[in-house]
């Protein structure tokens, strides 16, 4: 998949760098299933492919799909990710290609996406406990359960990225486990030509492209942990391939069980319909086991999103692009404004619905995957020359043609948006064009405390020697 150098990570002044030790790392068992809960977490979320294609189209995506986005994602962040092994991940890809304003663009756009996406894992864990316990439907007591589930999690992301990553791993078992007992029960139901189904007449071709782009996006958000990770130039790319794996067969085999043992109805195939399907196949234990997954693995979605999201911040202030004080860490080692501004978002935008929050935060991420895509071209061309201990093989035109296939789907998913989620997600860029010219004036004015370098300085030294110096 790849090429492996032993090349090291270097700046000019490892003493100055922002990738200073705090503590202990996190290996590679942890960060495979920190990117699982960051990509995925399970199956809960798929189940609206099948009402929006029916099953043939549904588990055709989640085969084909990966190699079209998943693949080239996270073969990219593999590259970059071990280039440039600091917290902030794409931010400073960005920056470091195309300047501080495109990499604070970056910065603003991803973290809004992240934020946003992690609104869902709420409602998507209320949404598989009400029928259990109808109280938490609606009102005050689902509003009251969002902000109680927030704050336990955003405690459990104060106490260290360590701590997650090894509640991740548990998690992660305890969540995919049920799927499989479900799969064995369902063998003897298994008609194979339910898996055939189409009618490629009657299909919601928006809500299918967002269900299978946001199951399977999100591989780069864990470069934004790259700092904390141990020996991170093996170990993130060995965890992204693991990951993989482990992403693409949590979702096909339990859409295969579902489809293949139950008589389809392809309008009860909605968020938290695999709880009906574990009632019909295996009764009521099997479907308090699943919801119970279902807790567990939006709870795992939830502090791994967190941890992403408010690293990132912290990476951006340790590069200049934020105040000094978003690098602020807790005792623990962890970016405490960060995981402060991250929950007050999640709160804020948890009210939405879940096809809502899909289609916004796919929307918004679509941008910053095209800033990734520029980035990742133009670094191969202005520094060539720069270690890479993992890279894609081949040479500029390799890495435009890595671009292309995920390229194309962002176009299609951008031009099947609605009105309503293009119009709030255009503002929300605009928003982020407002807000780096303030924060610059801000520091100029000396309001605000800034420090660090937006672009990494192995990049300025390449840039220099190509006599290609960025802006």
């Amino acid at each position: 998949m790849g090429e492996y150098s032993s090349s090291e990570y270097v700046g000019i002044n490892e003493a100055q760098s922002p990738r200073a030790n705090h503590g202990r790392k996190v290996s590679v068992l942890p960060l495979v299933f920190l990117i699982f809960y960051e990509v995925s977490g399970g199956p809960f979320g798929v189940e609206d492919s099948v009402k929006a294609a029916g099953p043939l189209l549904a588990l055709a995506g989640f085969l084909i799909f990966p190699f079209i986005w998943s693949v080239p994602e996270a073969l990219i962040t593999a590259e970059m990710g071990t280039m440039f092994p600091e917290n902030g991940g794409y931010v400073v890809w960005v920056a470091s290609a195309l300047g501080p304003f495109w990499g604070f663009q970056q910065g603003w756009m991803k973290w809004l996406s992240g934020v946003i996406d992690n609104a869902l894992y709420p409602v998507l864990f209320l949404d598989y406990l009400k029928s259990g316990i109808p109280a938490i439907g609606d009102g005050w007591p689902r509003v009251v359960a969002v902000i109680a589930l927030t704050i336990a999690l955003t405690y459990m992301n104060y106490r260290g990225l360590v701590i997650v990553g090894w509640v991740a791993v548990l998690l992660g078992v305890f969540s995919i486990l049920p799927f499989v007992v479900m799969g064995f029960i369902s063998i003897p139901k298994l008609e194979p030509g339910r898996w055939m189904v189409a009618d490629v007449q009657n299909v919601d071709w928006n809500l299918y492209l967002n269900t299978l782009f946001w199951n399977l996006n999100y591989w780069d958000s864990i470069s934004t942990l790259a700092g904390e990770v141990e020996n991170p130039k093996k170990t993130l790319p060995k965890a992204l391939f693991y990951a993989l794996i482990i992403v693409v067969l949590s979702y096909f085999f339990p859409l295969l069980t579902g489809i293949g043992a139950i008589p389809l109805n392809r309008e009860l195939w909605t968020d938290g319909y695999f709880s009906d399907v574990a009632t019909i196949l295996g009764g009521a234990w099997l479907r308090w086991w699943i919801q119970g997954a279902a807790a567990m693995s939006n709870m795992g979605m939830f502090v791994a999103e967190m941890s992403s999201d408010s690293f990132q911040l912290l990476g951006m202030a340790e590069r200049g692009m934020l105040p000094e004080f978003f690098a602020r860490r807790s005792q623990y080692g962890t970016p405490l404004v960060g995981i402060l501004f991250s929950a007050s978002g999640v709160m804020l935008l948890s009210w939405l619905s879940f096809q809502e929050i899909v289609a916004a935060e796919n929307f918004l991420y679509c941008f910053g995957m095209i800033l990734e895509f520029i980035a990742f071209v133009r670094l191969r061309i202005i520094a060539p020359n720069v270690p890479r201990p993992y890279k894609i093989p081949g040479g500029i035109i390799s890495a435009i043609l890595v671009c292309i296939p995920p390229t194309i789907l962002i176009c299609v998913v951008l031009a099947l948006s609605s009105l309503k989620v293009m119009i709030v997600s255009l503002v929300a860029v605009m928003l982020g064009f407002i807000l780096h010219p303030c924060l610059k004036h801000s520091e100029n004015k000396r309001w605000l405390i800034f420090s660090g370098n937006p672009i990494s300085p192995t990049i300025l030294i390449a840039s220099h020697d190509n006599e290609n110096l960025i802006d």
